[in-house]
């Protein structure tokens, strides 16, 4: 696997290197001594799929309260989707900014999402399936978001979402303050 920063501390995009023959091809998605070594310190213990089968469909920007921050692995398993990450954490450099990449079941590419980094994503073709590995498991109850379109984060979509939940469009307007 190779590791590559983006503008948001901690986030990586990270690209498979996969071992190709004549049958096809083969490679590793993840691997605790590998995010160690590229010093993060990840190692999923919930595998999730969230299925789209809408092109325009948003999702996010969702992340969970400490002590239940989750730490993920995103990938496009089928389809095409514009993955975003979006720093919360009011102590780090790039406090409010985001990234975003575009992952595809055809890059095979993936996006590490840290503790404290919310995350969302607009599907860019039907039938996007994305696969996520999460540490540590879900705790329901300390869930949080923010609003995909709040302007404190001016987060560039490449489209209007078609499709998006009540909760996810709802989200009152950011304030940096001790809640967050």
């Amino acid at each position: 696997m190779r590791f590559s920063p983006t503008p948001i501390a901690s986030v990586m995009v990270v690209d498979i290197e996969p071992r190709a023959d004549d049958r096809g091809a083969f490679a590793r998605l993840q691997c605790p001594e590998e995010f160690s070594a590229a010093g993060h310190a990840f190692v999923p213990a919930q595998t999730s799929l969230s299925r789209n089968p809408r092109a325009g469909t948003l999702r996010g920007m969702h992340y969970q309260f400490a002590p239940y921050g989750e730490a993920k692995l995103v990938r496009t398993v089928r389809g095409r989707m514009f993955d975003v990450a979006l720093d919360l954490r009011p102590d780090s450099p790039t406090y409010l900014r985001w990234a975003a990449e575009e992952l595809s079941a055809d890059n095979a590419r993936a996006l590490f999402i840290p503790e404290g980094v919310a995350h969302g994503f607009l599907t860019l073709e039907p039938d996007t399936d994305v696969l996520y590995q999460i540490s540590p498991a879900f705790q329901p109850g300390h869930e949080a978001g923010v609003r995909w379109n709040d302007p404190a984060f001016a987060i560039t979509w490449p489209a209007q979402p078609a499709l998006i939940s009540p909760r996810d469009a709802g989200y009152p307007d950011y304030l940096r303050s001790a809640d967050h």
